[in-house]
This record gives structure tokens, sequence and C-alpha cells, in this order.
């Protein structure tokens, strides 16, 4: 998900010792004692009988990474998000309810590109995917890392050579992925961002804009981690979005009929949804407080042109909360620029300048869905959900050993007291 999205500043920290030998701390398969149970998983969401349930995915795949204990606060955690467009890391440590950075990586691979002609990954993509996979590799090494966990998405979902490619991952990085599924992806965004919602009473819409899919999550906030009532993925981000649509002839005329037609598309893709959540979208209107918070490069990148950002500024953007009316000002100006001068535009680029205006069309399709007047704006999502699914179970996992390593103290104190009175007693025996 989440296509254009730089990494968060990390600070930096000491790799530990060279000479000790570990079992490669990215190898990822096989269950765990420390499995996740996918902390802050809605639990008895009311959904719509239309509304496919959204199903408790936890880290299968996810394990320790040696068996030597280490103090919960000092362990290192890691999240790999394989996107259809960027390859990202992230590395923290627990730090009380929330988490602190010490490393983290974001690079366009474009694993999708081409996937909506030949249904595959190709060649090319798939090189400069491992490339990105193996720096993540190393960085899983230096760090230390104690649990991880890497997800795979929409492109290697849909990819008929999908399974092959998550196999030569693992046998040339060590790395395993695990392809998860929509649902688990929506989850896993929501856990990863929602606390950048704004206060506020009632439903609140939270979408990802992707590479290759788009999940709209509608949340009842009333609990600390938000219940997922309702929720739509549909095929169409910004690369398979823009891959769908084909070249478009550098005309005023043509760009406007294609940006036309990407609405279109993403309109189509989320009507039976829109109809769904009509009726919250109505009470929440007549209460004045409709919330939206978005996680993507798309928001992120737009929300950088709205402060006029010389370059892309992620202190500056995660967490704003922007007007909706200046994103739709920003979007369809995008939207009407050629190529060339996109690529001129300050946090664009070339990079992004060919898939921003799918993501533009998307964003507005969003809009109309659910019509707030502001959009939280979210540098965070699939990694840290990971995060905190992982740190959540390993410090459950940590309080359960220090409670055992307490119950087999007492009852060693017990036994030893026991055995004491037993001596004394033989040896007043006649």
């Amino acid at each position: 998900m989440a296509e254009i999205n730089p990494p968060a500043p990390g600070q930096g920290a000491r790799s530990g010792s060279k000479k000790r030998q570990r079992p490669p701390p990215h190898a990822l398969a096989g269950s765990s004692s420390l499995q996740p149970k996918a902390a802050g998983v809605p639990q008895g969401a009311m959904r719509p009988p239309e509304a496919p349930a959204l199903p408790e995915e936890s880290a299968q795949q996810a394990r320790p990474l040696w068996n030597r204990p280490m103090p919960f606060h000092r362990q290192a955690y890691a999240a790999i998000d394989l996107g259809t467009n960027n390859c990202r890391l992230l590395i923290a440590r627990p730090s009380g309810d929330h988490f602190v950075v010490i490393d983290a990586f974001s690079r366009v691979v474009r694993l999708g590109e081409g996937l909506a002609q030949s249904g595959r990954l190709s060649d090319a993509a798939m090189d400069r995917a491992l490339g990105a996979l193996h720096v993540c590799a190393e960085k899983l090494r230096k760090r230390n890392v104690h649990l991880a966990r890497s997800v795979a998405t929409e492109a290697c979902r849909r990819a008929t050579n999908g399974a092959e490619f998550i196999e030569r991952v693992h046998s040339e990085t060590g790395i395993r992925l695990n392809i998860i599924t929509a649902q688990e992806e929506a989850r896993l965004a929501v856990l990863g961002c929602h606390i950048l919602l704004e206060h506020g009473d009632g439903p609140a819409m939270i979408f990802d804009i992707g590479g290759g899919s788009t999940e709209m999550v509608l949340v009842d906030t009333g609990e600390p981690v938000p219940r997922i009532l309702d929720w739509q993925s549909v095929p169409w981000g910004v690369v398979s979005l823009t891959e769908s649509i084909g070249a478009i002839s550098d005309e005023p005329a043509a760009r406007a009929a294609a940006f036309a037609e990407m609405r279109r598309r993403v309109d189509e893709g989320f009507a039976a949804f829109a109809e769904r959540v009509a009726g919250e979208r109505a009470k929440a209107l007549k209460r004045g407080a409709i919330r939206l918070l978005g996680t993507s490069g798309t928001v992120t990148t737009l929300a950088s042109l709205h402060l006029k950002l010389p370059q892309y500024d992620r202190r500056a953007v995660d967490g704003l909360i922007v007007p909706v009316e200046s994103m739709r000002g920003i979007s369809r100006r995008l939207s009407s620029l050629s190529p060339t001068e996109r690529i001129a535009v300050p946090c664009i680029g070339r990079e992004r300048s060919d898939l921003v205006v799918a993501g533009c069309a998307i964003l507005e399709s969003i809009f109309d869905i659910w019509p707030a007047e502001r959009l939280g704006i979210a540098d965070r999502g699939i990694r840290e959900g990971i995060l905190r699914s992982l740190m959540a179970t390993g410090g459950e996992a940590e309080r359960s050993r220090e409670a055992l390593r307490a119950i087999r103290r007492k009852a060693g104190a017990q036994m030893a007291a026991d055995q004491k009175t037993g001596d004394q007693t033989t040896g007043d025996r006649p």
C-alpha cells in the first residue's frame, strides 16, 4: 500500500557484537512461542450482510530470531511491507505504549509494473524488489532484530508467479514474505495510523491508497482501538489504475478524459460500499462530525504541496489536518498538467509524476463517498500496524515469562521451606 511514503527519520543505534553467532535474523518461516495474536484486532464488529468479514490474521510467520531472553524495552522489532510500488522497512524498540524508530528504509521498486497487462511480475521488477530486500536483510542483521514480520500485498496476490517470487526471496535473502489478504492489509493500516484521527463521536473513515489496491475502512472510535464496522478493498491503486488506462495523449482534452475514466472506474469499484455506509454518512453529516484520515503517498504528497514545501518533510506532514477543498484544488490542478509540468512540481519529481494523477482520481472518489471538510494526513500505516501487533504480543510474552519466573521463585522458596520443615519433623520422631 501507500505507494510513495518516505521513511521516518530514525535515530542511530549501536550494532550488536559481531562475535556472537545467531540464526539469520531475517528468517521468518515457522511458528513461534511469541506468536502475535494481532493485538488490537476489533472483536465483535457489526457488519451488513454484504460486507465480508474482516478476520483476525495474526502474524503467523513472525517468530523470535534467537532464544536468548532480552529485556522487553531493549528488544528490536521489525516490519517489512513489500507493496506494488514500494518496499519499506521499519525497525523500532518499545517505549511505553509506543515505540522509537531506530532504523527505516524505503525504496520505489514498482513490483507491479506491467502486471495489469501480463498477469505476471516481470524479471526487472522482481530484481528491483530483491535489491531492496537485500538491503532490508542487512539492516535486520545489524540491528539485532528480536522479532519480525514481512508482508507482501496486492502485486503478489494477483501475479500468477507471486508464490514463485516469494520462494525466490526466501532463497536469496532469507526473508520469508507472507502474502496477506486485503482484509489483513486494511486491519494493519487502521492499527498503524488510527491514533491520528481527529477526536470526535461516531464512526470515522480511514483509507489507504496503495500501488495495486485501495482500502476504505469505516471504524467506530468509541474504544481505544477502533472497531471495524465495514470495509472495502478495490483493485485500483496508483500503479494498477495508471496501467489500466494506458498511454495518454499529451493534450488537455485527453488528460481530462483519462482522469474522468479513472474516476468512473474507482466510483464503480466502491459503489456497493458507498451504498452500505450511506446511513452512517448521513448521521455524521447531521452531527457535523464527519471525520476522514488517509494514509498513502498520494495524501502525503498533496499535503506537502498544500504546505508549499520545497521538499518532503515527514515531521511537517504526519498528523497534519488539511481542508478537503484545498486537496481537491491541488488534485484537479495536477490532473490538468502535462507530464513535464508535473515533474517540475516540488515533492513530485520524475518518480511520482506518472502515478500521482491516478492517486488524485482515487482521492476525489473517496471525498465524494465520505464528504468530510477536513482530511487527516498519516505518514504511517502497515509497518506501524505490524510493529504494534508484534510489540503488544512481545510485551505480553515478557510479562508472562516474568510471572512464570516469579511463580517458580515462590515455588522454590516453598519447597525449600517444606524440606526444612520435613527435616526438623523427622529429627523429632522417636
